[in-house]
C-alpha cells in the first residue's frame, strides 16, 4: 500500500509537472502574440527548462530567438537560432533569421553560408539577396566612409534606453527626448524590454560648460508623463505644439501604441487629447510634422501596408490629421520602417531593417525626384552601424544635429551627436630657385581661378598660401625678374572632401645657360630621336608661358673628332631643334640657333654632383679633365655631359607683332 502511494505521488507530480510547463509555456506565447518580449523570454526559458520533449523544447529555443530579434539583442538571438537549427527545426525562416543576425554582428562569412542554405530552399527570397547584397555594400561602406563625424553624448545617455530626440524649434540649445531612466514618472517595468516605461524628458545646452544639462522630466505633474508608456514626439517648427506616442498598459490583450497632442501655454502642457488617426485597435506611433505642419508622418502596421510597420501620411483637416496615405513600396518594404523625420528642405529620414543596410535598423535618406518618386539612400558609415541606428534629428539649417545607436560602446539605445565638417580646401605653395633647389624669396604668385579669383600675393621666404573655392579651376603662377616664369593648373572641381593642395614653384634663373634634359641626336646626326618630343614640348610650354623672351638655343658636343666636324654638327643640331619649335609656332623672331662644337664644356653644377659622386660642383669638363679620370665608365659620363642641348635668354622685352594678311 505504501509502495502504491508512492508510485500515485510521482505519477501526480509528473503530470502536475506537466501540466505546469504546458501552462507556462501557453503564457509565453501569449506574451509573445501581445509583443511583451521580455515577459515571453522568461516564460519560455522556465518552460524550456522543464520540457523532456524534444521537438517542443526546439519550438522553444525558437521561440526565444525571435523574442531577441524584436529586442534587437542581435547576438543572443543568433545564439538561439542556431540552437534550434543544429535541432533540425522545420521552418527554413531558421536559417533566413540566423543569417541576418549573423550580419548584425558582423559574422559576414557566416551570414552569407546561411543566406546561400536558405536560397537553396527559397531562390527568390528578396530578403536573403538583400542581405547578401548588404554585405557586399557594408564593405563599400567602410572602405568610403561619409564625411559625418559621430560622437557619444555621454551627459544625454543613461544606463536605460535614451531616443529619438527632437530640437526645440530646431535650435541647437534645447531637446525634447524618450527615455526610460530611473527618474521616469510610470514605475513599472515593460513586459516588452524589461526596463521601466518611458517618459519625455527636457535638455538644454549649457554654453559656459559646453555640455547638456542634466535631463529633467518636461512636467512635473503628470500631465504628459504619466504612468503609461510615453514614447517618441514631434515638435511643431515653434515648438508649442506635441505630438507623441503613448502605450496603455493591458496584461490581458495587445494595447497598441497611440499619437497625443498636447499644447504649450506659458510654459505648461496641456492635457493631451488623442489623435484618432489608425483606430483604437491598431498601433500609431513614431509621429513627425512636416516643415509646414500641413501633415503628419506616422508608423503604423494598419491593413494597405507592405508588410511589417509603414510609414504613412495624413494631411491636416480641421485641427486633426485624417485619410492617412501610405508613402509606397519605394519606401516601406516587408520589414519595418519607423522613426520618420522630415527635414525643413523636405528630405524625409527614416530607419528600415529591410532596405540594404549595415544591420538591424539603418538610418536612410529619401528625396523625390521632378517625377515624385523616392529615391531612397542609405546614409552610410559611420553613420549607420552593425547595431540599430534610428531616431535622426538636425538642427534647423545645419548638417548637424542627434540621433540613437546602441552599437558597440553603447549601454543600450544612446544618443549620438553628428556633424559634417564644412568642406575646406586650402592652397600651401612654395618657391624654390630651380638651379639651387633653395627657397626663393620676393616671388610674385599670381593665382587666377574661374570663379573669378585674380589675386596676387607675395610669396615670404618662398612660401604661400590662401584658400580656395569649391568647383573651380586655378591657374598659379610665380614671377620674379631675372627668372622664368613657372606655373601649376589645380581644381576643387568634382572634389566632394576637404583636401589641402601642395604647388611648388621651380622659377629658373636667366643668368646662366638652362640644360634641356633628354634632347637626343642619332648618332653623328642632327636628326633628332623620337624620345626628345617630351622635353621639346616642354621647351613650348616654357617660351608660350614666358612670351616676351627670346632665346639662343645651344648646341654642344664632346671632343672626339675634328673640331670643324664639331662645330658643323652641334650648329645643325641647334637648327634642328629650332626648325621643331617653328613647326610648332613659335615666332622665328625669338629664336637664334648657335653651334659651340667642343668649345663650351660644362661647368659641373650642384645638381650634376649629386647625381655622380666623382664630379664636384664647379668642375670644369675640358678634354684634359675628362682624360684624367680612373675608368672608362666615368670618361663616357663626363663627355655624355657634354654632349648637351642649352639655351639661354637673350631678351625679356619681345613683343609679338602681327603683319595683316596680304590681300588675294
Amino acid at each position: 500500500m505504501r509502495v502504491f502511494n508512492w508510485v500515485t505521488i510521482i505519477l501526480v507530480l509528473i503530470v502536475l509537472a506537466s501540466c505546469t510547463t504546458a501552462r507556462t509555456g501557453k503564457v509565453a506565447l501569449t506574451a509573445r502574440e501581445i509583443g511583451e518580449y521580455h515577459k515571453a523570454i522568461e516564460k519560455f526559458r522556465k518552460a524550456n527548462r522543464k520540457e523532456k520533449d524534444r521537438e517542443k523544447r526546439m519550438e522553444y529555443s525558437y521561440a526565444i530567438a525571435e523574442c531577441y530579434r524584436h529586442l534587437g539583442q542581435y547576438e543572443m538571438a543568433a545564439l538561439y537560432y542556431r540552437n534550434t537549427i543544429r535541432r533540425d527545426i522545420p521552418d527554413p525562416k531558421a536559417l533566413l533569421w540566423y543569417a541576418e543576425m549573423l550580419r548584425a554582428t558582423q559574422q559576414n562569412e557566416d551570414a552569407l553560408e546561411n543566406y546561400r542554405l536558405y536560397l537553396e530552399q527559397e531562390p527568390d527570397d528578396k530578403q536573403a539577396l538583400n542581405g547578401i547584397e548588404s554585405i557586399s555594400l557594408t564593405q563599400q561602406w567602410m572602405a568610403n566612409p561619409t564625411r559625418h563625424v559621430i560622437n557619444p553624448v555621454k551627459e544625454l545617455s543613461s544606463r536605460e534606453s535614451d531616443y529619438n530626440p527632437v530640437f526645440v524649434g530646431g535650435r541647437d540649445n534645447e531637446i525634447i527626448f524618450s527615455s526610460m531612466r530611473k527618474a521616469a514618472t510610470g514605475k513599472r517595468k515593460s513586459m516588452i524590454t524589461g526596463q521601466t516605461y518611458s517618459d519625455l524628458f527636457r535638455a538644454q545646452f549649457n554654453v559656459q560648460r559646453q555640455k547638456w544639462d542634466e535631463p529633467q522630466l518636461i512636467d512635473q505633474y503628470e500631465i504628459v508623463n504619466t504612468s503609461m508608456d510615453e514614447g517618441a514626439a514631434t515638435l511643431s517648427g515653434i515648438g508649442d505644439q506635441m505630438i507623441f506616442t503613448r502605450c496603455a498598459y493591458d496584461k490581458t490583450r495587445y494595447s497598441p501604441p497611440q499619437l497625443f497632442t498636447t499644447s504649450q501655454v506659458r510654459g505648461s502642457w496641456s492635457e493631451p487629447s488623442l489623435i484618432d488617426i489608425a483606430g483604437d485597435s491598431i498601433m500609431a506611433a513614431h509621429p513627425a510634422f512636416s516643415p509646414d505642419g500641413s501633415h503628419l508622418y506616422f508608423v503604423s502596421d494598419m491593413p494597405g501596408g507592405y508588410g511589417g510597420k509603414d510609414i504613412w501620411r495624413a494631411e491636416k483637416t480641421g485641427g486633426t490629421y485624417k485619410s492617412p496615405v501610405n508613402l509606397g513600396p519605394a519606401i516601406n518594404t516587408p520589414g519595418d520602417e519607423m522613426f520618420p523625420y522630415v527635414r525643413e528642405n523636405g528630405e524625409l529620414y527614416f530607419s528600415s531593417n529591410y532596405h540594404p543596410g549595415i544591420g538591424g535598423l539603418d538610418l536612410f535618406m529619401a528625396v523625390r525626384d521632378e517625377e515624385g518618386t523616392w529615391k531612397v539612400e542609405n546614409m552610410g558609415y559611420p553613420v549607420n552601424s552593425p547595431g540599430d541606428d534610428f531616431g535622426i534629428a538636425f538642427i534647423k539649417e545645419r548638417n548637424e544635429g542627434l540621433f540613437t545607436s546602441n552599437r558597440k560602446g553603447s549601454r543600450s539605445d544612446d544618443l549620438y551627436s553628428f556633424f559634417v565638417p564644412p568642406v575646406v580646401f586650402q592652397l600651401a605653395g612654395n618657391v624654390f630657385n630651380r638651379e639651387t633647389n633653395t627657397a626663393l624669396d620676393g616671388v610674385t604668385v599670381r593665382i587666377i581661378g574661374t570663379d573669378g579669383t585674380n589675386l596676387r600675393m607675395r610669396a615670404q621666404g618662398g612660401k604661400f598660401q590662401m584658400k580656395l573655392q569649391a568647383e573651380t579651376e586655378y591657374i598659379v603662377a610665380g614671377y620674379r625678374e631675372g627668372y622664368l616664369i613657372d606655373k601649376a593648373n589645380i581644381t576643387t572641381e568634382g572634389l566632394t572632401d576637404s583636401k589641402d593642395f601642395m604647388v611648388d614653384l621651380h622659377l629658373t634663373p636667366t643668368e646662366n645657360p638652362i640644360r634641356l634634359e633628354n634632347i637626343n641626336y642619332a648618332f653623328g646626326s642632327a636628326d633628332l630621336l623620337p624620345e626628345s618630343i617630351v622635353a621639346l614640348d616642354t621647351l613650348i610650354g616654357l617660351l608660350q608661358l614666358n612670351p616676351t623672351i627670346t632665346i639662343e638655343l645651344m648646341a654642344h658636343t664632346d671632343h672626339v673628332g675634328s673640331e670643324q666636324f664639331n662645330f658643323e654638327l652641334s650648329q645643325r643640331r641647334a637648327q634642328s631643334v629650332v626648325n621643331y619649335l617653328i613647326e610648332k609656332g613659335i615666332n622665328p623672331q625669338r629664336l637664334t640657333a648657335k653651334g659651340y662644337g667642343e668649345t663650351w664644356p660644362k661647368i659641373v653644377t650642384r645638381s650634376i654632383a649629386a647625381r655622380h659622386e666623382f664630379l664636384k660642383r664647379g668642375d670644369e669638363l675640358t678634354e684634359a679633365f675628362i682624360n684624367s679620370l680612373p675608368d672608362d665608365a666615368q670618361r663616357e659620363i663626363a663627355q655624355g655631359i657634354n654632349r648637351r642641348t642649352e639655351f639661354r635668354v637673350l631678351s625679356t622685352d619681345f613683343i609679338e607683332t602681327f603683319s595683316p594678311e596680304p590681300e588675294p
